[in-house]
């Protein structure tokens, strides 16, 4: 196959096949480019830092692992007999969970349609596929449509209003974005390159005050140094 605008199935390929261990390149509008060592996709739960191994704690019935990229979160809870099934945007991610035995479809979330799912986890802030502040209550609609009664979403994000702390400790944002937490990123692997898209980092508060109008109860299951939460909604 082809992976001109899929850098993440590009290194996922060359990390299992060719045993090529390369970074990725992460573009941003609002800061410096940052990089995702591919063997990170591959962690283990021994590896995974405290609000992942907390989030898969947590994950109970039947799971929908959503961004599901390598699958280092589905192949722990598969190897713990849970009902798992993964979607990702990348067709190279998805084929290689195929490989694995991981059910995984290759869509979008807000094309996916499939229902009857206990938990929805979303790691490595995946609830940013949200993409903006005024899509989210969307998002999370959606997602409530695909729990069964009771049933949760695990997910993490961090409040980014360190990034716009100047070295006099003052504040500063750009009047001309919705909301503080909306950036845009691109994916740059060897020659595969992704489109720019659109990624929400959302603080706990306003995070709660949506979920709240959408029907979802939520609580702070585990917080970091650096403004790193995680939360789980669950259906009221």
């Amino acid at each position: 196959m082809t992976y001109s605008n899929d850098p993440i199935g590009l290194a996922i390929s060359d990390y299992v096949c060719n045993n090529v261990n390369e970074d990725i390149i992460v573009h941003s509008d609002l800061c410096d480019d940052d990089i995702l060592p591919v063997p990170y996709l591959f962690r283990a739960y021994e590896n995974m830092p405290p609000i992942e191994k907390k989030a898969l704690d947590l994950c109970s019935g039947r799971i929908l692992d959503v961004g599901a990229g390598a699958g280092c979160h589905a192949q722990h809870l598969q190897s713990k007999g849970y009902l798992i099934e993964t979607i990702d945007t990348s067709t190279g991610a998805v084929n290689y969970l195929k490989s694995k035995g991981i059910k995984s479809v290759n869509t979008d979330f807000l094309s996916f349609k499939t229902k009857g799912f206990d938990t929805i986890l979303m790691l490595m802030n995946g609830i940013g596929i949200a993409g903006s502040l005024k899509q989210l209550p969307t998002f999370l609609n959606h997602a409530k449509a695909l729990l069964n009664p009771g049933g949760q979403i695990l997910c993490d994000s961090t409040d980014i209003n360190y990034m716009y702390v100047d070295d006099e400790g003052g504040t500063w944002m750009d009047l001309a974005s919705d909301y503080y937490g909306e950036m845009q990123f691109q994916m740059v692997y060897k020659h595969a390159k992704s489109e720019w898209f659109p990624w929400l980092y959302i603080d706990f508060e306003k995070l709660s005050e949506i979920a709240e109008q959408i029907g979802f109860n939520i609580e702070l299951m585990e917080s970091s140094e650096n403004d790193q939460f995680l939360a789980k909604l669950t259906l009221k």
